[in-house]
């Protein structure tokens, strides 16, 4: 086991779950194969939440709503939850997951594809969790900062690629350096952008936290 896998490992023995519902969703999503965010990750998301206190919060990429339920158990009074997903045997199972957490009031799940969604939407938001498809960050990037409003906080999920990222480009397969390209381009962009403040940080798979100045 590497030392990052032990710190991870010991981060997690750290958690205490995140209430029955939400940590039976997380053991039948992995069992299954579905991407959700990872563990040691879910806890900076709620944490961010909860320190930024956002009334308007659109996340991309919903899978079986497992984040969004993160966030609803930490966001203030009155807040709501966009969040978007292509993926139709998902859509339905985030559904359900809404409705028996019976938090179908303060979640808006918008289906399709999330780059023509994002063209469409109107209005700001003051927390936008990115957790959708890695190679399509770098494009979906103008209609996020349209979206992102003044001291608002772009959370980017699975930004290292399992390492991959800190590599060269043929030393990647052949089949991942497009999306370990258009990654770089995407972590490029957000730390040289005079609009934005960013960090990376290496926990989970990488996270990236940007606010707009």
């Amino acid at each position: 086991m590497t030392k990052q896998n032990r710190i991870a490992a010991y981060i997690n023995s750290l958690d205490q779950g995140h209430g029955e519902f939400c940590d039976i969703i997380a053991r039948e999503a992995r069992a299954a194969h579905v991407p959700i965010i990872r563990r040691e990750t879910a806890l900076l998301l709620q944490t961010m939440v909860a320190a930024r206190r956002p009334m308007r919060i659109l996340e991309v990429g919903t899978a079986v709503g497992y984040s969004s339920l993160l966030m609803v158990q930490v966001m203030p009074e009155g807040a709501h939850i966009t969040t978007i997903e292509n993926y139709k045997p998902r859509i339905e199972k985030a559904r359900e997951h809404f409705a028996q957490a019976e938090a179908e009031k303060v979640i808006t799940l918008l289906e399709g594809d999330a780059g023509e969604v994002l063209e469409v939407l109107s209005g700001t938001f003051d927390f936008i969790f990115m957790d959708a498809a890695k190679g399509q960050y770098i494009h979906w990037l103008p209609q996020i900062l349209r979206l992102l409003e003044k001291n608002g906080v772009l959370f980017s999920d699975n930004v290292l690629q399992d390492g991959d990222i800190v590599e060269s480009r043929f030393a990647v397969e052949r089949r991942n350096r497009t999306i370990h390209g258009r990654m770089r381009e995407y972590l490029y962009t957000l730390t040289h952008t005079e609009e934005l403040l960013t960090s990376i940080i290496p926990i989970g798979d990488g996270v990236c936290l940007s606010v707009r100045r």
